[in-house]
């Protein structure tokens, strides 16, 4: 990796579970320092002192910072005493809460690991959206447009993708389609009610920066196309032209986090 593309900071998510809870929590707080280069590398499923003293070795190697959600005890104190011998900067995201839990239940924990992901029906229905979201992202199946719970829309680089899987968390199924003006809209767009379509716009500038950094990323030269302004300009010329005619809710993504344009989404489906 060369020297300008290393991330600023490096966070270990550790968990004896799948480790969800602590990535939302870090991505929450990533957000605020936008646009910061970080690196989130979560280890799930730890059930051992050996895999915990290997994984703080690592951080401590990396100067990253830990973020653990560990429930049974034993893990707890294992994970606060390596990291005060190897001198790493680790949080306990979940030991003090459940300790106040149990003082102001008067009740133990359970100390069961994964409780949250408990294979309910909420969990399958998670499943089926994040599944949906997979098969119907970048209009590879038009057909899942006439079956989705929201429709996205929007050139390239405008969070379609990222969005949909999170709102697939959300139990939601989400197609996304890029607009391209030498594709043309799919008829799909057109034949379901306009409140389940969201179109997604961005600065130009804004735009061209991000591309611009997708193409250094894929080691192309920026000088493309795809990352020149006006070619930018075109294309969301042309998708604020389709989003008109479709008549739907557009949303201006530029500087918002996923997790703020989700909920500006979530607003809109909740209130029609």
């Amino acid at each position: 990796m060369a020297a300008d593309t290393q991330p600023e900071v490096i966070i270990y998510v550790v968990s004896d579970s799948a480790g969800d809870t602590g990535e939302l929590v870090v991505r929450a707080a990533v957000a605020q320092f936008h646009p910061i280069h970080t690196e989130i590398r979560r280890v799930p499923f730890v059930h051992d002192e050996a895999s915990l003293e290997r994984y703080v070795a690592q951080a401590k190697q990396h100067g990253a910072i830990m973020l653990y959600t560990l429930v049974l005890p034993g893990l707890r104190e294992a994970m606060l005493r390596l990291a005060e011998k190897h001198g790493v900067t680790a949080i306990d995201l979940l030991g003090s809460l459940i300790q106040s839990l149990e003082q102001k239940t008067d009740r133990k924990a359970r100390q069961e690991p994964g409780l949250n992901h408990v294979l309910d029906e909420n969990y399958f229905r998670k499943v089926d959206a994040v599944e949906f979201a997979v098969k119907y992202d970048d209009m590879r199946d038009t057909t899942g447009i006439l079956k989705a719970d929201i429709v996205l829309v929007g050139v390239s680089r405008t969070s379609k993708t990222p969005l949909s899987m999170y709102l697939a968390h959300k139990q939601f199924k989400v197609a996304n389609v890029p607009l391209i003006p030498e594709v043309g809209p799919p008829p799909e767009l057109f034949q379901i009610p306009k409140e389940k379509v969201v179109g997604l716009t961005i600065d130009v500038h804004y735009l061209n920066g991000i591309r611009k950094e997708r193409l250094k990323a894929l080691g192309l030269p920026d000088s493309a196309s795809y990352a020149k302004a006006d070619r930018i300009e075109f294309e969301l010329q042309y998708a604020a032209s389709v989003m008109e005619k479709i008549g739907c809710l557009v949303i201006d993504v530029s500087h918002k986090a996923v997790e703020e344009t989700a909920s500006l989404i979530l607003e809109h489906i909740e209130s029609v």
